[in-house]
C-alpha cells in the first residue's frame, strides 16, 4: 500500500483529498504546514507528497528544494488555488512531478497520483537493475573507519588521482574501487577491472595491452588489452601485488606516458585511463624482497584507501547482517526474516578471516538453516572453526562435527603453536570438504567457495591436495 503525505493549511482541502486517497486504498498523513511536513518526510518513507504552495511558515517551493535534497526521488504532486503557467514551470523545474489548480478535478488527480507512483516505481527499480548489473552496492556501516572511507572517497573521486586500496581478503577493496569510480567524472565510461592474480605471468602482458596477431603461438587474432578497452574510463588492477616484473614495467610506462605497445606490435597508442589498485600484500615487504617496483609503487599510492578487516569495525554488523538478510531473502522469494539481538551479538564475537565476504556466506546459511528467527544457538551451531557448516551438531548427530577431535571431545587448539598454523589448517580442511563435496569439480569448487579457479590450483598444491581413488 503507498504512502501518502498532504502538506496543505486548508483544512477542507487536506479533509477531501484524504477522504478522496484513502476510498483509493491509500494510507495517507496530512499537516497543516511546511515545517512539519518536512519533517515528517524525514522521518517517515513517503511514496508522494502533494503540497500546497502559498502557506505560512514555509513556502511550497521551499519545501519542495528542502525534501528533493534530502530525498531526491520523492514525487512532489504541487496545488495551489492561484496557478499560473509560471508557477507550473517553476515547479517543475524545480522537481515537481507535476501541478495542480485547486479546487482540483478528481479524476485528473487520481490519474497524476497513479502516474506519479508508477514513475516512483520505476526509477526504483532502475536504480536496483543499474547496481546489479554494475555490481555496486551502498558500502554499508557508520563506524569511525567506514565514514572515513566514505569521505575520501567523496574528495578523491572527482579528481584524477591514482588510489591505492589495501586491505585483507573479501573487506570490501573492490566496493570501494567501484564507488571510486561512480562518483567520478568518468562515471559515464567504462570501469574495467583485472585479477592479476588469476592470470598467469606469461599471458598477464596480452591481457594488459593486447597482442597483434602471430604474436606469439596462440595469437591467432589480434586482441585489444584491458587499458585500451578502459580509455576514456577506469582501470582497476585487483591483487597488484601479484603482478609479474615485466608487467609491472609496462604499466609503470602506461602511466608516466600515457601510452601502450601491443604484445608483438610496433606502434604506440595513446590512453586516458585513471588506474586504481588494491592489494592484501604489504608492498613495502613485496619491496624488500624484490617482487615489487619501488616506482610502481609510488606511481599508484597518490592516495591510500585502507579497508579495516570486519573485527576492526564490529559496530557495523548489525548494519550489514540486516541488509544482507534482507536481500538474500528476497532473492530467494521468502519473507524476511527476523534475527534476535542475542544472535547478533553471537555474530560480533566472531572472527571473520574472511571479512565481509564470509559474513556474508553466513547470513545465507543461517536464512537456509534457521526458522523464523535466528537465533544466538543458530550462530553457535552453524558457525564452527573452518568455517564449515555444523549441522551435526545443529540436529543432534553423534557424528564427529568439522570442529571436533574426531573422537567426540573438544576440539585440540593445543596442536597448533601460532594462528597462522591454525588458519592453515583450517582452510586445507575447508577446501577438502568442498573438493569432496563438488566430486573434485575444480571448477565448480572455486565458484561454489567465490574464489578464483587459479586460486584454488595454488592451494591445492600448497596443501598438498589429492583425490582419493574411489
Amino acid at each position: 500500500m503507498a504512502k501518502l503525505l498532504i502538506i496543505d493549511d486548508e483544512r477542507a482541502i487536506r479533509s477531501t483529498l484524504r477522504e478522496i486517497l484513502e476510498y483509493e486504498n491509500y494510507e495517507v498523513d496530512d499537516i497543516d504546514n511546511g515545517v512539519d511536513g518536512l519533517d515528517l518526510i524525514k522521518k517517515k518513507k513517503y511514496d508522494l507528497v502533494l503540497c500546497d504552495i502559498k502557506m505560512s511558515k514555509m513556502d511550497g517551493m521551499e519545501v519542495l528544494e528542502q525534501a528533493l535534497a534530502y530525498s531526491p526521488d520523492l514525487p512532489f504532486i504541487m496545488i495551489s488555488g492561484h496557478g499560473t503557467v509560471e508557477t507550473a514551470i517553476e515547479a517543475s523545474k524545480k522537481g515537481a512531478f507535476d501541478f495542480i489548480s485547486k479546487p482540483p478535478d478528481l479524476n485528473r488527480l487520481l490519474i497524476t497520483v497513479r502516474n506519479a507512483l508508477d514513475r516512483g516505481t520505476l526509477v526504483t527499480e532502475t536504480k536496483v537493475l543499474k547496481r546489479k548489473v554494475s555490481k555496486t552496492r551502498d558500502i554499508l556501516g557508520s563506524s569511525d573507519n567506514i565514514n572515513k572511507i566514505k569521505e575520501t572517497i567523496e574528495r578523491v573521486a572527482p579528481t584524477e588521482a591514482r588510489v591505492l586500496i589495501t586491505g585483507a581478503n573479501g573487506s570490501g577493496k573492490e566496493l570501494v574501487a567501484r564507488w571510486v569510480h561512480e562518483k567520478s567524472n568518468r562515471a559515464d565510461n567504462p570501469l574495467i577491472e583485472v585479477n592479476c592474480a588469476a592470470i598467469p605471468s606469461e599471458l598477464i602482458e596480452s591481457e594488459l595491452f593486447g597482442h597483434e596477431k602471430g604474436s606469439f603461438t596462440s595469437a591467432v587474432k589480434q586482441r585489444i588489452g584491458k587499458f585500451e578497452l578502459a580509455n576514456g574510463g577506469t582501470l582497476f588492477l585487483d591483487e597488484i601485488g601479484d603482478m609479474s616484473l615485466s608487467a609491472q614495467a609496462k604499466v609503470l610506462r602506461a602511466l608516466q606516458e600515457h601510452k601502450i605497445t601491443r604484445v608483438g606490435g610496433e606502434k604506440e597508442l595513446e590512453v586516458n585511463v585513471r588506474v586504481l589498485a588494491a592489494t592484501n600484500k604489504d608492498l613495502m615487504k613485496e619491496i624488500e624482497e624484490g617482487n615489487f617496483r619501488m616506482d610502481l609503487y609510488h606511481r599508484l599510492n597518490v592516495i591510500n584507501i585502507h579497508v579495516p578487516p570486519l573485527t576492526e569495525r564490529t559496530e557495523d554488523i548489525p548494519e550489514i547482517a540486516q541488509n544482507f538478510l534482507e536481500d538474500i531473502c528476497k532473492e530467494y522469494g521468502m519473507p524476511v526474516k527476523k534475527i534476535s539481538e542475542g544472535a547478533i551479538v553471537a555474530l560480533q564475537n566472531l572472527p571473520w578471516t574472511g571479512n565481509v565476504r564470509e559474513l556474508h556466506n553466513m547470513i545465507e546459511r543461517l536464512i537456509i538453516l534457521s526458522d523464523k528467527t535466528i537465533t544466538e544457538h543458530d550462530v553457535s551451531a552453524f558457525a564452527n572453526p573452518g568455517g564449515g557448516t555444523n549441522i551435526g551438531a545443529a540436529n543432534g548427530s553423534s557424528h564427529a562435527s568439522a570442529g571436533s577431535n574426531g573422537s567426540g571431545g573438544a576440539f585440540n587448539y593445543e596442536k597448533f603453536s601460532n594462528f597462522q598454523d591454525y588458519k592453515d589448517y583450517a582452510e586445507k580442511e575447508f577446501i577438502k570438504f568442498k573438493l569432496e563435496k563438488n566430486n573434485w569439480n575444480v571448477s565448480k569448487t572455486a565458484d561454489d567457495i567465490d574464489i578464483q579457479r587459479s586460486h584454488l590450483y595454488s592451494k591445492i598444491e600448497k596443501f598438498g591436495l589429492k583425490r582419493v581413488a574411489d
